[in-house]
């Protein structure tokens, strides 16, 4: 090879080790797109009855988890484990709500959960009055007002032990609808949050029942 062929050869191989380089580089944000595209999710708009009732029962199953350990974590005499599970369990649930919520919008159904939940503070008359709760009659473990009220006015140790066996009521309910809903909805999205409830809240029921021989 001369060395005129060889200079041409080198100077061909830089230029397209530079070419790759810019090539790389132009990519390179390209390649975090798809992370931004995931964080937000987007349900399929599959669905039948069963998802609409199932989720908007469940909004507000969960909204009343987050107010029972709302009223636990005002106390300050509630056993440590306690506060802390109450606490994860407003700290997981809220999200879903707005989740869930979101999909009930995204099918159409935006009123089917019935508004917020300010008529569960100290309202009138029992659950079946709540205004328009589609499937809320479906909805196993809810606690009444009488129930809210004992643990708003429970303290202490007495306090821990009644939030535990609500707490542990209202988880098996959720555990009981999601497992109905496996067998009748079609929703891919609300199929796999029943999956999800069940392992999730079946664990923390396990968990509270040690909890309740501890205190």
């Amino acid at each position: 090879m001369t060395t005129k062929t060889f200079t041409a050869t080198l100077g061909a191989f830089a230029l397209a080790a530079a070419l790759t380089g810019c090539a790389t580089s132009d990519e390179e944000p390209s390649e975090s797109a798809p992370d931004t595209a995931q964080s937000t999710e987007e349900v399929s708009d599959q669905h039948n009855e069963a998802d609409v009732e199932y989720i908007s029962g469940m909004v507000m199953h969960h909204s009343q988890a987050v107010e029972m350990s709302e009223i636990v974590l005002e106390k300050d005499d509630i056993d440590t484990e306690v506060s802390t599970l109450a606490e994860d369990i407003r700290e997981a649930q809220g999200p879903e709500i707005e989740q869930m919520e979101s999909w009930l919008e995204a099918w159409g159904e935006e009123g089917a959960s019935g508004g917020d939940m300010e008529g569960m503070d100290h309202g009138d008359g029992d659950m079946e009055d709540m205004g328009s709760m589609e499937g809320m009659s479906d909805m196993e473990g809810m606690m009444s007002e009488d129930d809210l009220s004992e643990l708003e006015s429970a303290t202490g140790t007495e306090a821990s032990r009644l939030f535990l066996e609500q707490m542990i009521a209202h988880h098996e309910g959720a555990v009981s609808s999601a497992e109905d809903h496996l067998e009748n909805g079609e929703n891919p999205e609300a199929l796999e949050l029943s999956e999800s409830i069940i392992s999730d809240q079946q664990a923390e029921i396990d968990e509270m029942e040690t909890m309740l021989e501890e205190l």
